[in-house]
């Protein structure tokens, strides 16, 4: 499993109720099934993903994050986890608020987009910036609003949100001593807990 699935994963309570938002092919479901007995289900919208997901045995629903969450009721969930798709959606402030009504607390992860070879590569070149964490062109890429740890930590506070564990990664998804130092420069992958 990536080292920020491993993280998220550790996050986890045995027998907790998760939701996973954008699952892909159901990893770290089919992982948290067999080490945590958690109680949990997948959202996907990618049919070949979901088809991965019941291979493994996850449960998986068909859906478009976009349309919200209104197909489940307020803190049916114990944890709800959305792993790099939150810079993806049309609006991840409402998501944020979606993710904390039906779960008691939400685990994002995303790119941060102030990372100093972003940084360098935009100053340099004047291009938008290509790495493993963000691997597509402008024009042809899934996430639409791109973030930073500081932007998003922001926005917790300006919503009332608990930042509860926050971890630093690079492309690997691995911690390294740099990111703990300066996370906003030195952090590729952001990964947050929080809670109301």
């Amino acid at each position: 499993m990536r080292a920020d699935l491993t993280l998220i994963a550790d996050w986890i309570e045995p027998q907790a109720r998760v939701l996973d938002l954008g699952c892909g092919e159901g990893e770290l479901l089919a992982y948290l099934q067999q080490a945590r007995q958690i109680h949990g289900y997948g959202l996907e919208i990618d049919a070949e993903k979901i088809t991965t997901c019941i291979r493994r045995g996850v449960n998986v629903i068909e859906q478009d994050l976009d349309d919200g969450l209104n197909n489940f009721r307020d803190a049916s969930y114990d944890v709800v986890i959305m792993s790099q798709a939150l810079q993806a959606l049309l609006r991840p402030d409402q998501m944020l608020d979606e993710m904390l009504r039906v779960g008691r607390e939400c685990i994002v992860t995303f790119p941060n987009f102030a990372w100093w070879r972003c940084r360098l590569h935009l100053a340099l070149k004047g291009r938008m910036p290509v790495s493993r964490s963000l691997p597509h062109q402008w024009y042809n890429t899934p996430n639409i609003h791109l973030t930073t740890f500081k932007d998003f930590e922001a926005l917790c506070t300006q919503k009332s949100l608990k930042i509860l564990a926050r971890a630093v990664g690079n492309s690997a998804h691995q911690t390294h001593w740099t990111s703990h130092l300066w996370p906003n420069f030195f952090g590729e992958v952001a990964i947050y807990r929080i809670s109301r």
